[in-house]
Formats: C-alpha cells, structure tokens, sequence
C-alpha cells in the first residue's frame, strides 16, 4: 500500500521565497540599479531643485508680510520644503523598485523556469505567493533603507521635526503603501512575459509615476484631465498618506509660530497636503479608505489572473535554482528520434501548474 506524503506549503513557501530572494541578491547589477533608483532621485533634488521649490514659497509669504530672513521662519519653511519632496520620493519608490524586483517573475517565464515548476510537486499558489512575498521583502527592505537616510538627512540639517508616533506612523505607511505597491506592479506584470517588454515598461513607468501621483509637484498644477486620472492611481493616496506623516509636527509647529490660519490653509494647499477628487477635499483619513479599497480591487484581480505569473511560455531550463538555459537547437533536435522538432515545447504548455 502506497502511503501518500503530506505536502508541506509553508515549506514549499519559504524554499521558493527564499529562491527569489537569492536570485535578486546574485545579480549585482540589478541590486546595483534597485538601490540607485531613490538615490539618484534625492541627489538631483538637493542639488538642483530644492532651491526651485522653496522660491515658490517666497510669493506666498511676502503675501502675508513675511520674509525669509527670519531664521526660525526658514528652518521652518526648509523643513516643509524637505518632508515634502523626501516623502513623495519614498511613495515612488514603493512603486518603481517593486516594478524593478519584477523582473525575476518575468525572467522565469521567458527562460522557461515556470516549466519545471510545472513539472515538479510544487503548488502554484504556492508559487504565486512566493512571488508576492519575495517582492514585498525586497521593495519594503529597500524603501526603508532610504526612510533611514532620509531622517539622517533631515536630522543632519536640523531639519527632523517628527514625534515618536509620527515615525511609527510613517513605517506603518510605508507597509501599508508597498502592499499596495506589489499589488500593482505584479498585476500589471502579469501580462508581461518578455524581459525586452518588461524594461521598456519599467522606464515607461518609472518616468511618469512620480508626476502621476504627485511625488513631484502639487497635483493642483496639472491639467484638470490629468488630475482625474491620477485620482484613479493608488500611487496618488500613498503618496499623500506618506506627506502627512512627514509634515504633520512641521506644520503644527509653524502654525504655532506665525499664528496666522490663513496663510496654513495656503501652505497646506500648496503642498498638496489634501486632496482635490473631482471638488471634493480627501482628507487623510479618507485618503486611507481610497487606498484600502485599491488594495483589495488589486488583490482580487490578483487572484483571478495570478495563474498567467506562472504560465509556460518560454523554452526549457536546465535548473531551477540556477541560471536558466535553453536548450540549443542541435540538442533539441537529437532528442526526436528522426532529428525534427516535435513541437513539444508548445505542448508543454498544456501542462499548466495545478494547485
């Protein structure tokens, strides 16, 4: 009597997490390019457009007879200036670095790996998952690494106003807005299963999302159609969740300073700390909700189409946790017996994996 062996899926899980952690960690270049995406970003904003954007500021304090020669003034303004930008920058980066961590998915595909985890014991919704979780350590792991250089930063100016809470508040952000994150960009990745696609979509992306989603510059100041559009991108509602929780103690202790509640509705309207959706303000708390109900949208779409991340396109591998080959054309032809192709390789993509 045969006696049938439990599978174990968390060690299925782990094993395959662990892969694609390994994967990513084995390409310097893409860890190299995965790294440098939010840091290349944050050295062209210190030294070519913080100044830019504290010169719109001047206008708007002149207005209330204010002067950025008072001291206290400008390090409160400086401030605003740096949360403002650093936390757009790091709602971004949930985004593009999880579009980056992609590339292993679609790499599998391409290389025909898919196909000998189709082959092998292993549960795709398994995989699946494995492929959530693989992308959301790495995104999270990276973004937080530039959430701590940018305290460094804005410690090392003089500039972190923040409370406790505050900083728990932003990590809590920040896990909340990389689910969100993965959700998308693999959603989006599904579909995808050629790495020459991949990258053109990757910088098609990561050229137009930090305008998108307002990382760069105050929605309110785009075109009215665009701003519609954006009011349908998660992106958009994380990235002003992140500037709450960045600017939040800045903008209390320089209300508390200049006592004038007019000019803090303009600077808040300013810097895009609320939302306009279709003339309607979306507060924080609102901004959550629209974000919550992005994640499910995507989650669910996530499971009706997840099946295509593990779908047998590309040809053989050799192995799975190594690199991938194919296998050459003369190999290929001496494994018929009559040295012709029998079309196998399109046949084994009736072999989907099954759960």
């Amino acid at each position: 009597m045969v006696q049938k062996t439990k599978t174990n899926y968390l060690e299925q899980l782990a094993s395959l997490t662990k892969r694609h952690l390994l994967v990513f960690v084995n390409s310097r270049m893409r860890v190299f390019f995965t790294l440098m995406v939010p840091f290349i970003i944050f050295v062209v904003y210190i030294f070519f457009l913080r100044d830019l954007e504290l010169m719109t500021l001047e206008p708007v304090l002149d207005e209330f007879g204010l002067s950025m020669d008072d001291p206290t003034l400008r390090k409160y303004v400086y401030t605003l200036v740096d949360s403002w930008m650093l936390s757009g920058i790091v709602a971004m980066c949930t985004i593009t670095v999880s579009f980056q961590i992609n590339n292993i998915t679609v790499s599998d595909k391409e290389n025909g790996i898919n196909r000998d985890f189709a082959s092998s014991p292993v549960s795709s919704n398994v995989l699946i998952l494995s492929y959530f979780l693989s992308n959301f350590i790495i995104t999270f792991i990276v973004c937080l690494v530039f959430l701590v250089v940018c305290f460094i930063y804005l410690a090392a100016i003089g500039e972190l106003i923040m409370s406790a809470s505050a900083i728990v508040s932003i990590i809590g952000v920040l896990v909340y807005a990389t689910i969100n994150g993965v959700l998308f960009t693999v959603f989006i990745c599904t579909f995808i299963s050629r790495d020459s696609t991949m990258a053109s979509v990757i910088t098609i992306f990561s050229t137009a999302i930090g305008f998108l989603i307002g990382a760069y510059m105050p929605l309110f100041m785009m075109p009215e159609a665009v701003q519609y559009v954006c009011a349908f991108i998660p992106g958009t509602y994380s990235c002003a969740l992140f500037r709450f929780a960045f600017m939040n103690d800045g903008i209390n202790a320089i209300a508390q300073y200049v006592g004038n509640a007019e000019l803090m509705e303009e600077l808040t309207g300013s810097f895009g700390y609320n939302l306009n959706f279709f003339g309607n303000i979306v507060t924080p708390g609102w901004q959550a909700l629209a974000l919550t109900v992005f994640t499910v949208v995507f989650a669910v779409l996530n499971i009706i189409f997840g099946k295509k991340l593990t779908a047998v396109t590309g040809g053989m591998s050799i192995k799975i946790f190594g690199r991938a080959k194919r296998p050459s054309k003369s190999s290929a032809a001496s494994s018929n017996g009559d040295g012709s192709a029998d079309g196998s390789a399109e046949g084994g993509g009736e072999n989907s994996p099954e759960g």
